[in-house]
């Protein structure tokens, strides 16, 4: 009887054990996740945002669409881009739209 006690006791902690190790696994892969995930994109946003935050009119910019164009005049959340040589070509777009910008060089 002492012997069948004894080795329920084991396997009882045996148990225990079992279900911290998952624990550490699931804690394991929630620290991956958020290192190789969520905190990249995070960084990228706020690149983006301080990309944003630095326009100026006479910008040149590249659009999600592949468009390159001249800004003329800025807004809240809009911007009037110039595109091409022709002046009547200008287009109210979402700053968001906005990929790449380039200041014009200081002569």
């Amino acid at each position: 009887m002492g012997v069948l006690l004894t080795e329920t006791d084991a396997a009882a902690g045996g148990g225990s054990m079992g279900i911290s190790w998952i624990i550490i696994y699931m804690v394991g892969i929630v620290a991956v996740f958020y290192f190789f995930m969520i905190r990249p994109q995070k960084k990228e946003q706020k690149k983006m945002a301080a990309l944003l935050s630095t326009l100026e009119i006479g910008d040149s910019v590249l659009t999600t669409s592949g468009f390159y164009g001249i800004i003329i005049d800025i807004t809240d959340d809009t911007v009037i881009v110039e595109f091409g040589n022709n002046k009547n070509c200008r287009i109210p777009m979402q700053k968001s739209a906005i990929v790449q910008v380039e200041k014009p060089d200081a002569e």
